[in-house]
């Protein structure tokens, strides 16, 4: 009997490590995956065509079922200052990339790239893979998939999209 006890409780024991060591390794590989909340970023009159935005504007998202947040102090600068014959020029540009499956939007910089948002279409999924020199989107629906691929690991970024 002391030994049924003994093995139940070994038994036990290993498998609270074994579950506990597994959500630990789930949770550190989705972190900073499609599920965190996307990053805005903060629009001023220079960086777009509009003459002064009101600020419920610039607070808002490109697609209004989706909400996004502003960067805070770590966004982007401008590179030069403002005057009026020469406006500010943010430290990326951003540009957005509508296909089949969604929206993705990234801040393409000299030498990187972010993703600032990703947003499927209706009845479309979507994934995100994110290293130091690229970055992947793929929407998919049924056997339909369509990529977004940002990579800047020999140059400035560029982008390419891809139907399979």
């Amino acid at each position: 009997m002391r030994r049924g006890l003994v093995h139940v409780l070994a038994w036990t024991l290993a498998t609270g490590a074994a579950v506990t060591l597994s959500w630990w390794g789930v949770h550190t590989v989705m972190a900073g995956t499609a599920y965190d909340p996307p990053r805005a970023l903060p629009l001023t009159a220079s960086a777009t065509s509009r003459p002064t935005p009101t600020p419920s504007r610039t607070s808002s998202s490109p697609s209004p079922s989706r909400t996004t947040d502003s960067r805070g102090p770590g966004g982007p600068a401008a590179s030069s200052p403002s005057s009026s014959t020469a406006p500010a020029v943010p430290s990326g540009r951003v540009k957005s990339y509508d296909t089949d499956g969604g929206r993705v939007v990234f801040d393409l910089g000299k030498t990187s790239a972010s993703l600032v948002s990703a947003t499927p279409g209706a009845g479309w999924s979507m994934q995100v893979w994110k290293t130091e020199s690229w970055i992947r989107v793929e929407f998919a629906s049924g056997a339909d998939r369509v990529s977004v691929f940002c990579t800047w690991h020999d140059g400035p970024p560029r982008v390419e999209v891809g139907n399979y």
